[in-house]
């Protein structure tokens, strides 16, 4: 579908690769699905034909458009006809990959110095325990990591970060990243997908080996290390499939602990939903801000209350 053309036609702001909001094969544009900032969050994939916010996830193709020009999915699909194919409205996977390439950590990767360690320090965590615990490292100001191959090669830029390891059966299978400047528009980056062992929105960031069948859900790492072993994280607030088959097959008890945003705690509804189909005691927790801020005592005091 030529969905570059349909939004020009209809005046539809977007974005493409070269903005800062788009990565190559998408086109981004305001979500009319989220609540709150309006930052390109809903993307179209050119080559597997899908809409995918951020924030809320998947969504059909008629569906979008009729959402983005306020008319009925009816008339939307008499339009989409007239730009190409009409995308079912099933649920779309992506595709998986053939791996061409080797996993493997950015460039001058390190233990952590003294920036990584006040970064961690002022948001309230014991640097010197994240690193023994959790296996953080960092980069410094020259640090990269190539993906893709031929003319779609690309360098990203991974300096001053802390990398964040992701085991998963007592491998290192991918990782993510947390900018501590600031400055860098992209806070979190994850290991690009043709250099994972396994994609870290396939499985789940905590203490595998330590789990039992009560677990608190919730979005990123930091969020993890605030609660502790009995916690994992579904990488953001756009959980997969795959995640909630894996959460199903681990636990039968879940709450799920989002942060107060509206639209995460609309994707934590969702989770819920899912999970309680599947069989898994699932609810949502509702706390102020997000867990990764919240003091330690308070953190421990919220595990034990849920874990009893």
């Amino acid at each position: 579908m030529d969905i570059i053309q349909l939004l020009t036609d209809y005046s539809i702001d977007f974005a493409t690769e070269g903005n800062r909001h788009s990565a190559e094969g998408w086109v981004q544009v305001h979500c009319p699905f989220c609540e709150g900032s309006q930052d390109y969050h809903l993307g179209y994939n050119m080559d597997e034909n899908y809409w995918s916010c951020y924030r809320c996830g998947w969504h059909s193709v008629s569906e979008t458009i009729a959402k983005l020009l306020h008319i009925s999915e009816t008339e939307a699909e008499t339009i989409i006809k007239g730009y190409g194919l009409l995308v079912p409205k099933r649920r779309v996977e992506p595709v998986k990959k053939i791996r061409i390439k080797s996993f493997k950590l950015p460039s001058n990767t390190h233990p952590l110095e003294a920036g990584h360690k006040k970064y961690l320090e002022e948001r309230g965590f014991n640097p010197d325990y994240l690193e023994k615990e959790w296996g953080l490292l960092g980069t410094g100001p020259t640090s990269t990591l190539d993906t893709g191959s031929g003319s779609n090669k690309k360098i990203l830029n991974y300096r001053f970060r802390i990398i964040i390891p992701f085991i998963w059966d007592d491998q290192q299978v991918s990782f993510d990243s947390r900018d501590i400047t600031g400055k860098h528009r992209s806070k979190y980056m994850a290991c690009p997908g043709d250099r994972e062992l396994i994609s870290h929105k396939e499985i789940l960031y905590g203490k595998q080996e330590k789990w039992k069948d009560k677990a608190i859900c919730v979005e990123g790492p930091t969020d993890v290390w605030r609660l502790g072993e009995s916690s994992y994280a579904v990488s953001g607030i756009k959980f997969t499939s795959m995640q909630v088959r894996v959460i199903s097959k681990h636990f039968t008890r879940v709450a799920v602990c989002f942060d107060a945003d509206p639209q995460a705690q609309i994707q934590a509804k969702k989770l819920v939903s899912e999970l309680k189909f599947r069989g898994v005691d699932a609810f949502r927790v509702d706390i102020e801000g997000d867990p990764g801020s919240m003091k330690q005592e308070d953190a421990d005091h919220l595990v034990r209350e849920i874990i009893k």
